[in-house]
């Protein structure tokens, strides 16, 4: 019951994370257009780079160690304040290394020294350790908060395109703030540093592996926006953005349940119940599975009017883009169970880096081949190809453990329920005008079809779902 707890703490605030730009992402695009939202992608996406450099991998490692710990609160504590002065030293010679970035920048000087409060504030980051203690429900509740205020001051502080400094202040500014509140609630959780038995080094490995992939994971998710701006156009990284905005709201949804499944099973494998823990990793595939087909096949029918309607009608290309970058909420959910929820908790980190790293390359070199032809769809399908691959080696590497083929026998039947889900919404987009009343009467309709089907095909979600809701029905009948 606590997984299914977490899950729903975190997947609420997956949920806040969908809704808030629904909100802000119409207006911002209007008001700084495509030019303004190009440029703080592009120079964010510089930023995301150093903040790359100074997490190194602590952020998994922590979740991960911690989690080995739970336990005992004195090797918790211990564990907490060595890889935090970690993370204090490396966050230190990422600003330094910033600063000689900095010092040769002729454009857009002052938009990189404000973009980098969120360097600043990654130094104090301390989510993963709650996540590793699985009290999901402590960065809910300052997110939820910290989220609201930023909004609200964007409504408030942001008119007009000329506005967009106020803009990423707010933004890089409630990153701070929130990473900053977490800190008093730690009195309850760990013990005072004891800085005469702190020792640093022999965290320095662990996390430096980790690092390698999450190099290769930021570069597939952020070098499209950089060679974008570099071969095409900042505005091509504006619609780019845009397009990748919705989808990656989607993900964590689905994605959710690996920050969730993450510590438990770590947990479980330090305990020694790895065969357990394999069957928990068989349902959430499904489950994911499941919540990940529906999503795909519902931004594929409605994204050629919605991008227009909601962005406004210069953004009108986006629609195709979105169409395109689709799939990966499928693909990221299936490596999310198997790298994130199998490969790192049972350290099995070779393969993962292969994995992700096979997807950085195969990013780049399509980039390099398609950006200066296609522009921003040849920069999508990459970003496609790429993620595809990372999930396709990571099911490959895994067949021995897990029944794949029978993994992926039983997802036909979510795949016509959302395929028949598509091509009732597609033709129901075409027909009717966009709208508020219109866009939700669709997205409805999509789920009444898709969960109509799945109880018609009696899929395994559908038992799960009514197990859940009706356990004593099955006890009587048994």
């Amino acid at each position: 019951m606590k997984i299914v707890k977490n899950y729903f703490l975190n997947s609420s605030y997956q949920l806040l994370i969908v809704i808030l730009p629904i909100i802000t992402i119409p207006y911002i695009s209007r008001v700084l257009g495509p030019e303004g939202v190009g440029l703080n992608t592009f120079t964010f996406a510089v930023i995301q780079y150093f903040i790359l450099i100074g997490n190194v991998g602590i952020t998994t490692y922590g979740n991960r160690e911690i989690a080995y710990n739970q336990v005992d609160r004195q090797r918790r504590s211990q564990i907490f304040w060595e890889i935090s002065f970690l993370r204090f030293i490396t966050v230190g010679f990422s600003i330094l290394l910033f600063l000689i970035f900095l010092f040769f920048q002729k454009d857009n000087f002052v938009v990189y020294l404000l973009q980098s409060v969120a360097l600043i504030a990654s130094a104090f980051d301390i989510s993963w350790y709650f996540m590793g203690v699985e009290k999901f429900s402590r960065t809910v509740g300052r997110n939820f908060l910290v989220s609201m205020l930023s909004v609200i001051f964007i409504f408030l502080f942001v008119k007009q395109e000329s506005d967009l400094l106020i803009y990423i202040v707010i933004v890089t500014g409630s990153m701070l703030i929130g990473n900053l509140s977490l800190w008093p609630s730690l009195r309850r959780e760990v013990d005072s540093p004891k800085l005469k038995k702190i020792r640093i080094k022999h965290h320095l490995l662990p996390t430096l592996q980790l690092f390698l992939p999450q190099i290769a994971i930021q570069i597939y998710v952020v070098a499209n926006k950089n060679m974008l701006g570099i071969f095409d156009s900042i505005t091509a990284v504006g619609y780019f953005n845009q397009s990748n905005s919705i989808i990656l709201a989607l993900t964590p949804f689905v994605t959710s349940l690996g920050t969730v499944m993450l510590p438990r099973v770590s947990n479980m494998f330090a305990e020694g119940n790895s065969s357990e823990a394999k069957k928990m990793l068989e349902k959430s595939f499904e489950i994911m599975t499941a919540i990940a087909i529906p999503m795909m096949f519902g931004v594929m029918g409605i994204a050629l009017k919605f991008a227009p309607f909601f962005f406004g009608k210069d953004f009108n290309s986006v629609g195709l883009l979105m169409m395109i970058q689709a799939p990966i909420i499928l693909f990221m959910a299936w490596s999310n169970v198997i790298g994130v929820q199998y490969l790192l908790p049972f350290n099995r980190l070779n393969h993962f880096t292969i994995s992700v790293s096979i997807g950085a390359i195969l990013n780049v070199v399509i980039n390099l081949i398609t950006i200066p032809v296609y522009g921003v769809v040849g920069a999508m399908v990459a970003t496609v190809i790429a993620e595809f691959s990372v999930a396709v080696y990571q099911l490959y590497i895994v067949r021995k453990e897990f029944n794949i083929f029978n993994m992926m026998i039983w997802s036909w039947k979510y795949f016509l329920s959302g395929l028949i889900m598509f091509i009732v919404i597609y033709i129901l987009n075409g027909k009717m005008v966009m709208n508020n009343h219109n866009l939700i009467l669709q997205m409805l309709i999509g789920c009444i079809i898709y969960i109509v089907l799945n109880v018609i095909l009696r899929t395994g979600m559908f038992y799960q779902v009514k197990n859940m809701l009706f356990p004593k029905l099955d006890k009587e009948k048994g």
